[in-house]
Formats: C-alpha cells, structure tokens, sequence
C-alpha cells in the first residue's frame, strides 16, 4: 500500500536538525490557507483611493527590464530565506514535539514504555531513538501504518553505511556538515519514493 510521505528529520544527541528533507507539503487546515492582504502582491491590495508609485514595468518608471529584474531577484532571495527560515522552524517544532510526548511517556509509562507516533487530522509523526541518541522523526498521511521498521531500515541501510561508515565525514555534524553527501541523499530519496 502506497504511503505519502511528507518530510523527514534527523537530530542529533545536541537536539540539533542536522537533516530535513520535504518531499510533499503536509495539507493545511482550511483557517490557514485563506490570504491575508499582507500576502498578497502590492499590486493586488487596495490603497484606499490613493495612487500607488509606478510598477516595474509602468512606463512611468525607468529601467523597465532591468528593474523588473534586479525586483524578481530580490523577491526570489527573500522567498528562500523565507523557506529557509521555515524549514528551521519547522524542525523545531518537531524536535520540540518529540522531545515532549518522549517524556510525558517515560514518565506515564515508565522507562520501559517507547514513544512511537502521535496522529493529527492532518499528519501522522513517527519517531525512531537510536542508542547513540540519533533522533529520526517522518511526517506521512494520518492513515500510514506504523514507520518505525521503515526508520530503523533507514538507520541501518543508508545511515551507517552512507554516513557513519565514510571516513570523509566528521563524528559530530555541525550544521548538517557530512550528512549531506550524495549516496545517502539518493539513497533515502530512492527508498522514500519505493514507499510512496
């Protein structure tokens, strides 16, 4: 049975997202994907009656072609560093999310006791701990079965032997720094596509 995945994480023992990688955008409650005004270009929001400064392709303004493009870079930069942004925060709130119910189950159920997945309307979690406090968390459909053989074999295959077993990377990955190498990022691609 095919399964969407959405994204997927992995944090470090110092809580730090040294890996995330978004295949399909989870959906939105409908509250979130009205536009406000402030979303929208400044072409499209009302001024009240007042006239707004010349466009970039206005023949008011200069530079017509070269304005318009130097604006479509600016706009394309603060768009990644928007995303950029995003996917920082989003990483925290996963991790923040983790660690939480990791706890609250601890110490409801005892040491013994393992968090597994929480389920939302819109998403499921699922979370794989390893023994050296490796953290793999993946977001799919609310109706996925249990993923957390499907992380292990993640853990095992592609993690070791992709990461762990290359003498180029470094034992602790900063920012990310060593994670990021091409047989592991195929790899995972290759065997999160198999899934879907």
């Amino acid at each position: 049975m095919p399964v969407q995945v959405y994204s997927f994480y992995i944090f470090d023992r110092h809580t730090e997202c040294i890996y995330s990688k978004l295949w399909i955008s989870p959906p939105r409650p409908p509250s979130l994907t009205g536009r406000s005004a402030a979303d929208l270009p400044p072409s499209s929001t009302s001024t009240g009656g007042l006239t707004s400064p010349p466009g970039p392709h206005d023949p008011r303004r200069g530079g017509g072609v070269v304005a318009a493009t130097n604006e479509n870079v600016a706009r394309a930069e603060q768009q990644q560093a928007r995303r950029t942004r995003r996917a920082g925060d989003d990483a925290k709130l996963i991790f923040g999310t983790v660690f939480s119910l990791r706890n609250m189950t601890r110490k409801l159920g005892g040491d013994d006791d393992a968090f597994i997945s929480f389920r939302t309307g819109q998403y499921k979690m699922h979370y794989y701990e390893t023994l050296t406090n490796l953290r793999f968390a993946m977001l799919t459909e609310p109706g996925a079965p249990s993923m957390r053989n499907v992380l292990h074999q993640i853990y095992i295959n592609l993690w070791v032997e992709y990461v762990v077993k290359n003498p180029l990377s470094p034992v602790e990955h900063k920012g990310g720094e060593g994670v990021r190498n091409e047989m592991f990022e195929l790899g995972l691609d290759r065997f999160i596509r198999g899934l879907m």
